[in-house]
């Protein structure tokens, strides 16, 4: 039976929540306080992305692999980086966060051709994510971004960039990747 997106996260929060109940004994004499939100390792909203972490094949759909995504954790778990190898020489990183002043996740996306677009709508339920914002085309144009990030299961993962030039009244998709994730030996 195919474990489901959550309890694939549940699984690695566990694991990260015994080392972070570890370390809090023996931080519990010490006087600095930290409120239970901001510690990103065991707060659930920065953990709804875990079934991404991983190294994988990337590849549009019916294809073969013909790119490479590294997602990790970084500054103790409160940042989600992306780091992806497109081929041919095109590559980037995507970085996302939940923000506990604004309680809604950000994402900053670029990659080595110039190309930066910042999300600050962010929005991540139990085994997909969504994040949008406006960017401007070539001429100036406002064009809509809306990214999305699902779990498939244990082992596979899709992302969707659709972009809008008319408001949002159709959508065009820009870049749809299937994530597989490398076997380790």
């Amino acid at each position: 039976m195919r474990e489901s997106c959550v309890q694939i996260g549940l699984k690695r929060q566990a694991g990260r929540l015994a080392v972070a109940m570890a370390i809090g004994v023996l931080l519990a004499a010490a006087p600095v306080a930290m409120a239970a939100e901001g510690n990103c390792a065991t707060n659930p909203h920065n953990r709804a992305l875990d079934y991404w972490l991983g190294d994988w094949s990337v590849h549009g759909p019916g294809a073969a692999p013909t790119a490479g995504s590294r997602v990790s954790l970084a500054l103790d778990g409160c940042v989600v980086v992306e780091s992806w190898d497109g081929g041919r020489g095109h590559r980037g990183e995507n970085v996302l966060a939940y923000s506990v002043d604004d309680k809604s996740w950000h994402g900053l996306f670029a990659d080595n051709e110039g190309r930066v677009h910042v999300f600050v709508d962010g929005r991540v339920d139990e085994g997909s994510a969504v994040f949008s914002a406006p960017s401007r085309g070539p001429n100036g144009e406002t064009i809509l971004n809306r990214v999305e990030i699902n779990c498939l299961g244990t082992d596979r993962v899709e992302q969707v960039w659709k972009k809008s030039t008319d408001n949002g009244v159709t959508w065009s998709i820009e870049f749809h990747g299937e994530y597989f994730r490398k076997k380790t030996d």
